[in-house]
């Protein structure tokens, strides 16, 4: 199970100061459970893990097992939450080198549809010529541009290079129920497809088929994902003391802080395999909690790497930030640094020493120069990188974060701001429909 510590931010904050957030902490989670608060249309996710059934899970497998057999890459479309979560399961689980193996166990999972960028979409599609590849087609709406613009290319190419019969059997849907374009063109051509629910945001959708179907696909075990977010909710359910409650006591911890001025939190990893995990974790805190012009700036940073970048900043610029290190407890491999009979780079007082005793050593070496430096820090530890442990890290950010929504005292469900540079998009590219917006903003420029 994962573990929290916050005794790095004491000194910045005092453990009483964190403990008299106990009685908002009940009311926020109270809220959640009884949907009393704005958002409560949006609270599919939070006994999720415990609710999916053993046919739900068999049918992804299924699903999954048909693109497995049938195609060398599949290709998820899908931008935010309708990839994040996906990836940064894959991404996590993976072999870092497994994608430059001419011989693969798995399919080649690669991720489009979240950015227009002409270079990227070009380079795809010509390395998927002569492949055989399938796509998973992520979009409620079936209209989100960056979505519909790759699903349009990434179909032509399916159907002319498999042909229309095949391409139904790779191309998968998981959009609305009833709605959408996405949907109609779902059961237009006959795909397979999976239901996006209408209470589960798309920043809370890793444990829906939005993240099941890629991770399956990607070879990994969806039942073992599911029940370490199930052994995490049950940790922290309704009924779990304060004290006792990580999620909890994390959602304090950081409201606290954000109160005594620690305006932007650095999410800290020290294995860059957890990449994808912080570019999820950044955009749940960041939409959930930024709004009405307050809310914690969420940044993240790769250790021991970026301390060669950011590292300055953070030991002596200002000081409005606070770090959340997630540590890995065991590596899942083994290796030992060799001795050297010449010594050139100084390095054998380390020979023998596993590779990860190092890079613990770093680790704790930064958290002490950086609480002398004036930023807290929150450690997370998590016993390894498999799919129990993922699940539990997921579902615990995604509690936590509902709860210090509440504390802050904004919608953690919503996202009215991500709209407005839509609005701008479609009168500048003059769609249909914004005809006076694109009158106005031609005015503007």
């Amino acid at each position: 199970m994962i573990s929290l510590n916050i005794e790095k931010t004491f000194g910045f904050i005092s453990k009483e100061s964190v403990e008299s957030y106990e009685a908002a902490a009940k009311a926020a989670r109270e809220a959640l459970e009884n949907g009393t608060r704005p958002g409560n249309d949006f609270l599919g996710w939070l006994h999720l893990p415990s609710s999916i059934s053993a046919a739900d899970l068999a049918e992804i497998k299924a699903t999954a097992q048909v693109l497995r057999e049938n195609c060398e890459v599949v290709i998820v479309a899908g931008i935010g939450g309708s990839y994040l979560g996906a990836r940064a399961v894959i991404e996590a689980l993976s072999n870092s080198f497994t994608w430059l193996q001419e011989k693969k166990e798995n399919p080649t999972i690669i991720f489009a549809g979240h950015n227009i960028g002409e270079d990227y979409l070009y380079e795809l599609t010509e390395f998927l010529k002569g492949k055989k590849f399938g796509v998973i087609n992520i979009s409620k709406s079936g209209t989100t541009t960056e979505t519909a613009l790759a699903f349009r290319l990434l179909k032509k190419q399916c159907e002319d290079q498999r042909g229309k019969e095949t391409a139904r059997k790779v191309i998968v849907a998981i959009t609305d129920a009833k709605k959408g374009a996405a949907r109609t063109t779902a059961d237009k051509e006959g795909y397979k497809s999976f239901v996006i629910p209408d209470n589960v945001g798309g920043r809370f959708s890793v444990l829906t088929p939005v993240g099941l179907l890629p991770i399956a696909v990607a070879g990994y075990d969806i039942e073992k994902l599911v029940g370490g977010a199930a052994a995490m909710e049950k940790v922290c359910g309704l009924d779990t003391p304060f004290a006792e409650n990580s999620a909890a006591i994390y959602a304090a911890t950081r409201n606290e802080l954000y109160q005594q001025g620690k305006k932007i939190e650095i999410l800290v990893n020290f294995n860059p395999k957890l990449h994808y995990v912080m570019e999820w974790w950044k955009q749940l805190y960041g939409e959930s909690e930024g709004k009405e012009n307050k809310g914690i700036f969420p940044a993240a940073v790769d250790f021991s790497t970026d301390l060669h970048s950011m590292g300055q900043w953070i030991q002596e610029g200002e000081r409005t930030i606070f770090e959340t290190v997630i540590s890995v407890a065991t590596p899942n491999n083994e290796l030992h640094v060799p001795s050297d009979a010449e010594n050139l780079d100084g390095l054998n007082f380390l020979a023998g020493k596993r590779v990860d005793e190092v890079n613990k050593m770093a680790e704790l070496g930064t958290q002490l120069a950086h609480v002398d430096g004036g930023v807290p820090n929150i450690r997370i530890v998590i016993p390894a990188l498999n799919e129990e442990s993922i699940g539990e890290l997921l579902y615990f950010f995604e509690i936590a974060c509902g709860i210090s929504g509440y504390i802050l005292g904004v919608n953690p469900f919503n996202q009215p701001g991500v709209e407005a540079y839509k609005k701008n998009m479609f009168a500048l590219l003059n769609k249909p429909g914004y005809e006076a917006e694109s009158k106005a903003i031609q005015a503007r420029l």
